[in-house]
């Protein structure tokens, strides 16, 4: 591991000021990726800004219903909060569907939106791959890819991101906040995270040296009749191999709005327009179901070793459609 300095900010002004100052410093939420990533080499910080005591740790309603989340606020947190609970179901799910109890209490809002992708062969500096150093290739379109993109990947890049708080933000049209030089800004999570194209190595739309102070999400009653499921090789402690978040209103078994987002199979949250057109104003039944996530999957592109996830995810939406129906016909 590189040495490198530490520093507290106490405020948002401050930590700009100490982050611009070093272009090789990088902000330290709970840690749970970024120090793993320097362990390897992957990251090289000259300078961390520890940012977990700014004032951002807050989690408040907002007109019509919505939320606002600190940038600082911890999973733990965050998944046990009774307006997430309540309003926004399957963001909590997502929540405890990830990693451990213990990871959870340190980890942070923003830095989870963050966090880099789990592919071997971007954790390995030794081998190829263009999203850690531009121009290398990817060993993984021939290498091990079990694991990887089936949606929006290119020949530069098949990783996916690994969160799952994401993918329930993305379904409910969350928004980041953030500070940068230039003041305050926010992205649409949609407009958040880059399309792969030939420059995997850009991740996301914020400017150099922004900090996410928070996320927004908008009212939406249909979020509170919502569910994420998510598969993985093991019982727990393990990224999805195929998830989804999904929300559903139906009335006289006709579906009258979905919300669709899928996780682990492409480098960003999914989020699933297609399937979703599809499902409004049609019957809420298992075979729509499966036409709808036929409609989104018909983009699919998979590698030889990973076309299992078409019928994974297909099966996935299916079965959590109809989970949401029988309730709201209970």
């Amino acid at each position: 591991m590189r040495d490198f300095r530490y520093q507290r900010a106490h405020d948002v002004s401050s930590a700009l000021a100490l982050r611009g100052a070093d272009p090789e410093a990088r902000y330290l939420g709970g840690g749970t990726n970024l120090v793993d990533l320097m362990k390897t080499g992957v990251e090289r910080p000259a300078l961390l800004v520890d940012v977990r005591e700014l004032p951002l740790d807050g989690i408040e309603s907002t007109d019509g219903g919505g939320l606002r989340i600190g940038a600082t606020v911890t999973n733990s947190d965050l998944a046990a909060h009774p307006d997430v609970r309540r309003r926004y179901p399957a963001l909590a799910q997502a929540v405890l569907a990830g990693a451990s109890g213990q990871l959870r209490n340190m980890a942070t809002v923003g830095g989870n939106l963050l966090q880099r992708t789990r592919c071997a062969y971007f954790t390995d500096p030794h081998t190829p791959c263009n999203k850690r150093r531009p121009g290398s290739g990817c060993a993984a379109l021939q290498g091990e890819h079990r694991n990887h993109a089936i949606l929006g990947a290119t020949d530069h890049c098949v990783a996916t991101h690994p969160s799952d708080m994401a993918v329930a933000l993305a379904a409910f049209d969350a928004a980041v906040t953030y500070e940068s030089a230039e003041g305050p800004g926010r992205l649409p999570l949609a407009e958040f995270y880059l399309p792969v194209g030939d420059t995997p190595h850009l991740e996301t739309a914020l400017p150099p040296g922004a900090l996410i102070t928070g996320v927004t999400l908008p009212p939406a009653p249909v979020a509170a009749r919502s569910r994420y499921r998510k598969v993985r090789e093991r019982a727990s402690y393990a990224f999805a191999i195929g998830s989804v978040a999904a929300a559903l209103d139906v009335r006289d078994g006709v579906v009258r709005e979905a919300r669709l987002a899928f996780g682990a199979v492409a480098s960003r949250p999914w989020r699933a327009h297609e399937a979703e057109r599809a499902l409004t104003g049609g019957p809420a039944s298992a075979e729509a179901f499966a036409a709808a996530a036929d409609a989104e999957l018909a983009a699919a592109r998979p590698l030889p070793d990973n076309a299992y996830k078409v019928t994974l995810m297909r099966n996935l939406v299916v079965a959590l459609l109809s989970e949401l129906t029988e309730e709201a016909n209970r």
